[in-house]
């Protein structure tokens, strides 16, 4: 099912609830699972995993490496148990599953993203509605989870920083990615994609514009040819991010396709989200772009833009919507607990 309403809840039934957030440790995953955990107020700790050789390769099937010593003196895994768990991935699916077997329903558990261990692996299971996985305990938002909530997005227009409020309007953030396992971003991408920055720079724009760890040397230096004439900020992944700041004051954006998280961050302004598609992609890809363009939030980038977009929508805020749907299938565990216990 796809949540799409919230339960009418006085307080969090959640906040304070001691918490585990199972994860391989990468910075994609913890944005959202972080993201969802803050939207419920838990207390949490972060249990990061690294399994090695035989033990990566048999996830999530196989057992927990001996050497995490799941349970004993010595491990990160140790009653207490938490009263909610949260893990994402293969790899979090693991030690998911090793935990619910040793702490049974008195752990409510949540697992992200489809792990590929079946519907059991936890009491909820939340996917993005491009991914296929449905069952009783599935649910699905449209964009991934992240920080940037409606009231952080709120509090960062309070404030313009002094540089972005130096550039002339209108403002266009260009958020930057790179080569994954699908997209190629060749040669031609790169001159297509500099060519198509350089018509929107002639609209009178400035732009604020940064690149990921992902972005290849020749993309960026494509980026930074193509927008030297205008007035710009362009982050060198050197002091604080301004990525927050980009997403609060442009007008406009830009965004490379190869990320599904950049571009549900830029969904959450409710402003005009350009997409570029570099060489590549896959049918999960297409699918997820295919909906944000049904949404309204999102629009392709074409090869030369006679004038800057202005259309609308409503923000996309997915970690919430998640937490008021977990709150509520949590409401529902505990009711069937007690009724059990009658």
């Amino acid at each position: 099912m796809t949540s799409s309403t919230l339960p009418d809840l006085d307080q969090r039934p959640l906040a304070g609830a001691s918490a585990w957030i199972i994860t391989a440790g990468m910075a994609g995953m913890e944005v959202q699972v972080k993201g969802v955990a803050d939207a419920l107020g838990l207390n949490y700790e972060m249990k990061r995993v690294a399994p090695k050789g035989i033990w990566r390769l048999m996830a999530p099937w196989g057992p927990v490496p001996p050497p995490d010593r799941f349970g004993r003196p010595g491990s990160q895994f140790v009653p207490p148990w938490p009263q909610v768990a949260i893990s994402l991935g293969r790899i979090g699916a693991l030690y998911m599953r090793e935990l619910r077997r040793r702490a049974g329903p008195a752990t409510f558990t949540l697992a992200m993203q489809d792990a590929k261990a079946g519907l059991s692996l936890a009491d909820v299971i939340w996917v993005p509605e491009h991914d296929k996985l449905r069952g009783p305990n599935v649910f699905t938002t449209l964009t991934s989870p992240h920080s940037f909530t409606a009231d952080r997005i709120a509090e960062l227009r309070r404030q313009m920083p002094a540089a972005i409020a130096a550039l002339p309007g209108p403002r266009v953030a260009v958020i930057v990615g790179g080569k994954n396992a699908v997209y190629d971003w060749n040669e031609a991408d790169c001159v297509r994609f500099g060519e198509a920055l350089k018509s929107i720079g002639a609209l009178g724009v400035s732009f604020l514009i940064t690149p990921s760890r992902r972005t290849p040397p020749a993309l960026l230096a494509a980026v930074d040819e193509a927008t030297r004439a205008f007035p710009r900020i362009l982050w060198d992944m050197t002091g604080p991010n301004p990525y927050g700041d980009f997403l609060a004051h442009a007008d406009v954006f830009v965004v490379t396709a190869d990320s599904v998280n950049m571009t549900g961050e830029a969904c959450v302004t409710g402003r005009p989200v350009l997409v570029f598609t570099p060489s590549g992609g896959s049918a999960k890809f297409r699918r997820y772009h295919a909906l944000l363009q049904e949404r309204g939030a999102t629009r392709p980038l074409p090869d030369r833009l006679e004038a800057l977009p202005s259309w609308s929508y409503e923000p996309l805020h997915s970690a919430e919507v998640i937490a008021r749907e977990v709150e509520r299938r949590w409401l529902a565990h505990r009711q069937r607990q007690q009724q059990g216990g009658l």
